[in-house]
Order: C-alpha cells, then structure tokens, then sequence
C-alpha cells in the first residue's frame, strides 16, 4: 500500500502546552467561568506539558485547595487539541470534542474519577486497575480482573490515542468513549457497582461536589457526566512522537535540494525550529536498521500490515477475524454478538500498534504474550474457519524477517504525558 507522508504542522512541534499555573485573585469559581468564557479557546499540545498532573500539592485534595484551583479562567477555557508528531496528520479524525468541549478542569476531574476505587462497588478497583499508565494503559493479565478477583474473557484494551476513535471496546458495542467510561462500574466483573449507587458514593465526598457544580453545574453530580469526565481525561492521553515519526519527518527534509533547504532555514526562523526539533527527535531516537527493515516489510504489498494498521493512529478503527481463540469450545464471536451479521462472526476491532511494546499480552483474548508470537500467528496465516479476514494469508517469513517486523513495532513507541496517579479528594 503506498504512503504519503507530509510534514507535520508547525502547531504540532511547536505550540507550548500553555496549560495554566493556579491564580487566586478571582473572588468566586463563577467570575472564574465568566472570564473563561470572555478569553475564549485555547490551543494546547497534548502530551506535553502539565495538563495530566493534577492540581499542585501533596496528600489528599483538600476542598480548599480545590476551589482555589478552580477560581482561575485559565482551567475553565475550552481546549482546542492539537496532536503531537505523528498523530496530528489525524486531526480531522478527533472525536466527542464538539460534544464534550475538553477544559483542564474537566480533565482533572476525570484524572481523579480514573484512578479513584471508590468508583466500584467495594473500593478496591478503579479504572486505571486495567488500564494503568505504568502497564502501557492496559494490564499485564491475560484477561481483565475485578471486584473479588474475577476475571473477564477478554484481556483489557489500551485507553490511549481514544481522541481518534468513536466505537469502544473489541466488539465495538459502546458508540461512545462516554458510553464506554461507564460500562465497567455496572459490570458485575468488573467494578461490580451500579451507577445511582456510584453516584450516591461521589455525592457524599465534598471534593466531587464542588468540581461537579463547577464543571457541569448546580445539577452536575449524575451518571452522563461522571462519563463526560472520563472519556475528557482519557482524550487527553497521546502517545508521543516515535523514532518512526521522527524518521519520516526527516525524510521529507530529506527530499529538498540540500542548497534549497539551507536557504529556506536560514530565511524562515519557524521553519528552522521545526527543522531542529525534528532533528534533535530523530538523533535521540534513531531508527535501527532492522526496524528500517522491518518498516519496510509492514508497508510492503507482500507483508500489508497496512492493510488494517493505517492512518495516523495505524488503525483502521474495523473489525477482522484473524482466527485467534476460534478454536475454543465456545468461541468469542466479537462483533458479531453486536451486530448479528454474518460477515462480523469472530471479528475484533483493530487496536493501534502504536506503543504496542509497552501492552502485552495481545489480542482480544491475551493469548500471546509477544510480539513474535503475533507476528508468528500472522505468518502461519491465522487459524482457518468460515469467516477468516481475506487479507490474513501465509508470509513465509524468514526469522530475521519476523524480527525486523517486531523491531518496527518497538521503534513506534513514544513517550506517554506525565500523568498524577494520586491525589484525590478526602
């Protein structure tokens, strides 16, 4: 499949985070909003900067500390994303932005909403317990664990990059990040907790109270926007620039008449600091020659990774039989409990390769616990049966083929934002 790449935009190397520091000289939380409102958006890199670190201090979130943080305009503007290297070539694809404006206040809310136990039915499983950022957004288990140690059937997705995707979980059945935020606290395995209860728990803690009335107003303590929250917070985590971005963004450098390109840095400051930034990326993250090798082949007709792992997030957002797990007793039908259509039996969604190395085990039912096994499930062209993907075909690669293939796969790892696992309110 041919690629086309383009250099990134300027706003997606160079525009600061220009996430707030807590100012106190407003009076009331709703001169705060107001003044929000009169200085309008604002456009903020994601993934950089101190958007994900929660409100400054130590210990837990006093109500006090709270509503000072809230009483500054800067955590009330609505944010206009701009994604980093790499992921910005999918800006028209962001998703739930216009429905559910993104603040800073909204996203610390879903931050503290993310990691808090309280969320489940016994206090001991909150949302990051299956998709935690030291696990690469997801869980180390073969399959999802909750309240009273239960395990799910299907091993836990990653949480990240969701800006760029509408349908949630493997079979796509939530049509929302919203509707997916909430799906767990019902789930009898997993937070086991329904959502008036849930609800009822958040309303006797003063901290949720505030940030709910300031965030969604008088009435905003209810289900839809605990979800609103969440799915905010989870928009809010990218991936970072990999050595792959940066290589390819090189590469167009590359493509200029070398005299050409010296006369254009030298007349164009911005252009010159986009230049250097790139450079300095690619200096600090080089791509190995066996993940030069390894792009190669995953972009090649003959290997066509491509053909689901595409597009700015190296995902088609689709569903595929690959034929993994159809051999159990029972098998997983995936899409196809959803929709009831033939052509979606035993098909799962595409997940991204991208920080693909930081998430094992993989695929829907965690059966491989390597990227080489996957790549070793690809090669022997999936498990045969009636609804196998016709873009799943032997390979016959050769083993330092299969492991370039994984090489490439590390080389798409990039940095996650610096994330506050803690403080949250008494």
């Amino acid at each position: 499949m041919k690629k086309t790449f383009l250099i990134p935009t300027l706003y997606g190397l160079l525009i600061s985070s220009m996430v707030a520091t807590p100012s106190f000289g407003q009076e009331t939380i709703r001169d705060a909003k107001k003044k929000a409102e009169e200085l309008g958006p604002k456009e903020v890199l994601l993934g950089e900067g101190d958007l994900l670190k929660g409100i400054p201090g130590e210990g837990d979130l006093t109500p006090k500390e709270i509503r000072d943080w809230l009483k500054n305009p800067e955590v009330h503007r609505v944010i206009r994303p701009i994604l980093p290297l790499g992921l910005a070539a999918g800006a028209s694809q962001i998703k739930g932005i216009d429905e559910t404006p993104m603040t800073q206040a909204k996203i610390e809310l879903g931050r503290q909403l993310y990691f808090d136990p309280r969320l489940s039915s016994d206090s001991t499983i909150s949302c990051a317990s299956c998709h935690h950022p030291d696990q690469g957004y997801s869980h180390t288990t073969r399959f999802g664990v909750g309240v009273q140690g239960q395990e799910g059937n299907r091993n836990s997705p990653i949480s990240y990059n969701r800006i760029l995707s509408d349908l949630q979980f493997w079979d796509g059945r939530a049509l929302t990040l919203e509707e997916q935020a909430v799906g767990p606290i019902a789930n009898p395995v997993e937070m086991g907790n329904n959502h008036d209860a849930c609800v009822a728990t958040l309303q006797e803690i003063p901290g949720y109270k505030i940030q709910f009335a300031a965030v969604f107003g008088k009435d905003g303590l209810n289900i839809d926007n605990v979800a609103k929250a969440l799915a905010t917070f989870e928009r809010a985590i990218v991936t970072g620039p990999s050595a792959y971005d940066f290589s390819e963004a090189m590469a167009q450098y590359q493509k200029i008449d070398q005299d050409d390109l010296k006369d254009l840095l030298e007349d164009d400051e911005t252009i010159a600091a986009q230049y250097e930034t790139i450079k300095k990326g690619t200096e600090a993250l080089p791509m190995s020659e066996s993940a030069l090798r390894g792009q190669k082949l995953f972009f090649s007709e003959r290997v066509n990774c491509a053909a689901c792992h595409v597009g700015a997030n190296l995902t088609d957002e689709k569903y595929h039989n690959l034929g993994v797990g159809i051999d159990a007793e029972e098998p997983d039908l995936g899409r196809y409990v959803v929709t009831k259509d033939e052509k979606d039996w035993g098909a799962f969604k595409t997940p991204t390769v991208r920080n693909v190395a930081l998430s094992p085990p993989y695929m829907h039912d965690g059966s491989q616990k390597t990227l080489m096994e996957v790549v070793e499930h690809y090669n022997k062209g999936g498990n045969p049966n009636k609804n196998l993907s016709d873009k799943i075909v032997k390979l016959n690669l050769k083993d330092q083929e299969k492991k370039d293939l994984v090489a490439f796969m590390e080389a798409l790892t990039g940095s996650f934002p610096k994330v506050e696992h803690g403080r949250l309110p008494k």
